[in-house]
């Protein structure tokens, strides 16, 4: 699928597996889907640009690899987003974080922005935009589209669960982004949500359903 990595690690299968089940706890779910974002964080990152520097180790002097140019960005989309930032701030503690709040109308299904707030600088940074969920992608888009109007060059997406519908419009309207996701479900059913999936994320999350 062009311009989507699916992680398929065997802990990230197996984390995800058990978020799924219907009968984890809110506090289960909370903690594997921080444990998660910590790998799908790994993947994400892969491809940062490194340079070499000169330090002293306790045996002698050296040549040692270090990330070149500034901190990346984390793009929490709220609230469900931030239960992928936690687990991404656990490896990464010196990135910049942006929040995109958008909820999602009932009965359109269209997204309605409510808050932004993101670090001046985009322009210069890596931007990880962070949603558990590409269902209908329409919070998806207005997050990134959001994130480019405010300079955001190099953006990458990163979800738990994704739609082939949801794929389909997002890189549509954003092929220069990749998605990195652990999975891709069957289908959306009537109200928006992915089948199989796992429910609503956010939900199950804070406990609020």
């Amino acid at each position: 699928m062009q311009g989507v990595t699916i992680v398929d690690h065997p802990l990230v299968q197996h984390k995800l597996t058990i978020m799924r089940d219907k009968e984890t706890s809110t506090a289960g779910f909370r903690r594997l889907l921080r444990e998660i974002a910590t790998l799908l964080c790994y993947e994400v990152t892969r491809g940062l640009e490194l340079t070499t520097i000169d330090i002293e180790t306790p045996m002698g002097p050296m040549k040692a690899p270090t990330l070149v140019g500034k901190k990346l960005v984390f793009a929490s989309v709220l609230r469900a987003g931030n239960g992928l930032l936690e687990g991404m701030l656990d490896l990464v503690p010196a990135a910049r974080v942006a929040h995109v709040g958008l909820y999602r109308d009932p009965n359109t299904l269209e997204a309605i922005e409510y808050y932004f707030k993101a670090p001046d600088d985009l322009g210069d940074r890596l931007t990880v935009v962070v949603d558990p969920m590409l269902a209908t992608a329409n919070s998806a888009i207005a997050a990134v589209e959001r994130l480019k109007e405010r300079g955001a060059k190099d953006i990458r997406f990163v979800c738990l669960l994704a739609a082939p519908e949801g794929i389909e419009r997002f890189r549509g309207a954003h092929p220069d982004v990749t998605i990195f996701t652990a999975a891709v479900d069957s289908h959306l059913n009537e109200h928006g949500y992915i089948v199989p999936g796992l429910g609503d994320a956010g939900d199950r999350m804070y406990g609020t359903k």
